[in-house]
């Protein structure tokens, strides 16, 4: 009980933080719209002025390479409020990320190039035994920049307290280094006996290093956790500080989830490390959520996306050569970890969605906690299923935000109408984030299907072909398929009025989600 009480202290300081934080953002915001009015409505030029403004902006935004649903929501927004609509969207909206972002990000990933080379061989083989799939991993490699690997073992985790034993074994035996990079890193339950583990590895040597995101971390940790970490001698990086400031980048986040040991072994997936991940707190019904061990070859990767996040965080370039291992672990299948940023507008998380639905011959299933899509995944989901392919997507049934649930469930009659199965897990949240295809490609990542994931986080994941976890993920969705109930589309088509109307005014809102 008293540590409850503390654990909820803890939270109403650093939740206090970010409301000091987001009403500092939203007085610039109310003061910059008041002193436009003001000036505009004494002096007409000036109101002419932001007029221009606005009409140049729009006129920027129709013939930018951008998500047509974001472009029409600005739009709307400069429309209904032309005098400060333009330079609003200048300020806060006009690119995922400032140029001199980008390139201090590039300066920092210079000389990964090398330990990303693909291997002729094994692309070659992969076109022989499966040149239909083949297809999604060459799309990966020119939209990510990553290769496709032989020699690596795949293992499907779930659910979360099932992943927690694997990843506490093999943090135990680290003998060179433990990098830890995740959305959220709560100080709870299962931060626990990993916190102890990296403790009594530091003291052997083993270089030890964690990188979190302040926003997805901020209201769960208590002050001055990254002090004492570096005390420690645990190296912390906070990626992307919550500030009191004006600052477009404050919208991209690193939602990325990832765990490298020695070059080795890497974890990835859905689960942050934070109690309900493992069921230790029950929040949303029963938490459902997965994530993939790689043992081998592949796992470089890994040790490359994590060293270009540290560098861009401590602003020194790294060493890969240093971490990089020649380990393999022969195995079938092969294996393609990716990562999705921001800094390009290639979005290799969406297009490899699209293209497993686009080549899937038998079906597809999908596992993803929203379901916040635009027209062009409406299109490729549609297709797929009123060309023959059995589509089924599960959703959670009690939702983590309120909010965002009626905007999920607003794609549902699209989807039912093309012949889409939809199903909500009902003993919880999913929060698992999957494709499977055809017995014979899945992947497993961050990646929500929502505009938050697939155009402004930093993500990651895996695809993997023609391996054993592919087959534990599909029987997996079967298991959740039995536990979830199915949304039949003449019922869901006579749901209430005020439902509709409320899914269809949220779902105005998606891209700003």
């Amino acid at each position: 009980m008293a540590k409850h009480k503390h654990m909820h202290k803890r939270g109403a300081k650093m939740r206090t933080r970010l409301m000091i934080t987001a009403a500092f953002v939203l007085l610039q915001i109310l003061v910059f719209m008041a002193m436009a009015y003001l000036f505009a409505g004494r002096k007409q030029w000036v109101y002419i002025i932001f007029q221009v403004i606005s009409f140049l902006t729009v006129a920027r935004i129709v013939t930018k390479k951008a998500n047509p649903s974001y472009k029409l929501m600005w739009i709307i927004f400069i429309l209904l409020f032309p005098i400060v609509g333009g330079l609003s969207y200048l300020v806060w909206g006009g690119g995922r990320i400032f140029p001199h972002v980008k390139k201090r990000m590039r300066k920092f990933s210079e000389g990964a190039e090398p330990f990303l080379e693909q291997d002729p061989k094994v692309k070659n083989r992969l076109c022989y035994d499966d040149l239909h799939h083949s297809r999604q991993s060459t799309y990966l490699e020119k939209a990510s920049g990553f290769p496709v690997y032989d020699n690596t073992e795949c293992v499907y985790l779930s659910p979360g307290e099932r992943a927690l034993p694997v990843i506490l074994r093999e943090l135990e035996k680290a003998e060179k280094y433990i990098f830890i990079e995740f959305f959220i890193l709560s100080e709870d339950s299962m931060w626990e006996p990993i916190h102890k583990i990296l403790k009594e590895k530091v003291k052997k040597g083993v270089d030890v290093r964690v990188i979190f995101d302040d926003f997805g971390s901020i209201t769960r940790q208590y002050k001055g956790f990254a002090k004492r970490l570096r005390e420690e001698g645990i190296k912390v990086s906070v990626f992307n500080k919550i500030s009191a400031s004006v600052n477009i980048f404050q919208n991209n986040r690193n939602h990325r989830k990832i765990i490298v040991i020695d070059g080795k072994v890497a974890f990835t997936g859905g689960m942050n490390i934070a109690d309900e991940y493992i069921n230790a707190i029950t929040l949303h019904g029963y938490w459902m959520d997965c994530a993939v061990m790689l043992k081998g070859k592949a796992v470089s990767s890994f040790v490359v996306m994590f060293l270009n996040m540290w560098g861009f965080c401590v602003g020194k370039k790294q060493r890969y050569a240093k971490y990089i291992t020649d380990y393999v672990c022969p195995t079938a299948g092969f294996v393609q970890p990716y990562s999705d940023s921001p800094i390009s507008d290639k979005n290799p998380g969406e297009g490899l969605y699209m293209q497993m639905l686009n080549t899937a011959q038998k079906y597809v299933y999908i596992a993803t906690p929203y379901l916040i899509v635009d027209n062009a995944m409406t299109r490729a989901l549609t297709l797929a299923a009123e060309s023959g392919v059995d589509v089924r997507i599960i959703t959670p049934h009690i939702p983590d935000k309120g909010y965002v649930h009626p905007v999920t469930q607003f794609s549902y009659e699209d989807l039912l109408e093309a012949g889409v199965k939809i199903y909500e897990y009902t003993p919880g949240f999913i929060h698992s984030k999957f494709f499977v295809s055809d017995d014979r490609v899945a992947t497993v990542g961050t990646i929500n299907m929502d505009y938050r994931s697939f155009f402004f986080h930093f993500e990651c994941g895996v695809w993997m072909c023609g391996n054993d976890a592919v087959m534990d993920i599909k029987n997996h969705f079967l298991e959740l398929q039995r536990q979830s109930q199915k949304i039949e589309r003449k019922k869901w088509q006579k749901r209430p009025l005020r439902q509709k109307l409320k899914q269809a005014i949220l779902y105005f809102f998606a891209p700003f989600m």
